[in-house]
């Protein structure tokens, strides 16, 4: 790690960057957004959303089984609760019955109020409720470290998965019929969905991590002309959400993660105007 700060040292020659702790929180971003920015195509291609939401509202309820439980790893809790939690979704979603939207909403508002009552007990959920917004200062060198090995197993995971599951979303029946097992592929994404937004969420919070997985995939929907340019404007608008972000909210002492949020929602208003306006120019 001394390397790597020795060459931000050279790259980034600017007051904020001089601490240990800056260097970290630009590392995570860097880390963090490329991954939820190709996870996120795939969601708004597939209408997940409100999955992505469930997941980041059940991590409260994650939290609350952890203490529980007495397991004092933070990371392994999440990660392991929100795969759980995912595949039961998914479960239940491809049983029938009640529509996805309801069963997702049903899952989420469960999911929050089942770690709202845990975690407040004996009115001890102040000492939690830094989930809620995240800390992407108090990033450590470790968590860099898992950070890295989550982006280079997603990346090549979402690279062999992609059109399978491009395929499976715009027409099952026709996957089928080219012999993708539909099953197997929808659960290994929805596992790699909760393994990222749960890696993710003491950083950016429950409250903001599905807009930073949607927000930047929808503005690249909004100007992409095919699938390529939907990826690569999604990375760029991420990485340039969670860059700006964190320095505009260091000397504005305000949260990191809600700062990313807006500036990539920003970014999704001026694409859609963009792509309004070459709608018009188009239909003249």
């Amino acid at each position: 790690m001394d390397v790597i700060y020795k060459i931000m040292d050279t790259l980034l020659p600017f007051e904020i960057f001089r601490f240990t702790f800056m260097k970290n929180a630009l590392l995570a971003i860097l880390l963090l957004t490329p991954l939820l920015a190709l996870l996120g195509t795939m969601a708004v291609n597939k209408r997940m959303a409100f999955f992505s939401d469930a997941l980041g509202h059940s991590a409260l309820f994650g939290l609350g089984l952890g203490v529980l439980l007495g397991i004092s790893n933070v990371t392994v809790i999440l990660v392991s609760f929100g795969i759980l939690w995912a595949m039961l979704i998914t479960r239940i979603n491809r049983a029938g019955g009640a529509s996805a939207d309801t069963t997702i909403s049903v899952f989420s508002s469960t999911g929050i109020a089942l770690g709202l009552l845990i975690l407040s007990g004996n009115g001890r959920f102040s000492k939690y409720s830094a989930i809620l917004v995240g800390d992407v200062l108090a990033v450590t060198q470790g968590d860099i470290l898992w950070l890295a090995l989550s982006l280079v197993i997603g990346v090549i995971l979402w690279a062999v998965l992609y059109n399978k599951l491009l395929l499976t979303a715009v027409n099952p029946q026709l996957a089928q019929s080219r012999g993708i097992r539909t099953n197997p592929v929808e659960y290994a994404f929805v596992i790699l969905v909760a393994v990222a937004v749960m890696l993710s969420i003491r950083w950016v919070g429950v409250l903001l991590i599905n807009a930073l997985l949607i927000l930047p995939a929808a503005a690249a929907r909004n100007i992409a002309r095919n699938a390529r340019q939907h990826a690569v404007y999604s990375v760029l608008f991420s990485v340039f959400s969670g860059v700006c972000g964190l320095c505009i909210s260091v000397p504005l002492s305000s949260s990191v993660g809600a700062a990313v949020v807006l500036c990539a929602a920003c970014i999704y208003a001026v694409t859609l105007l963009l792509s309004r306006i070459l709608r018009i120019r188009l239909q003249a």
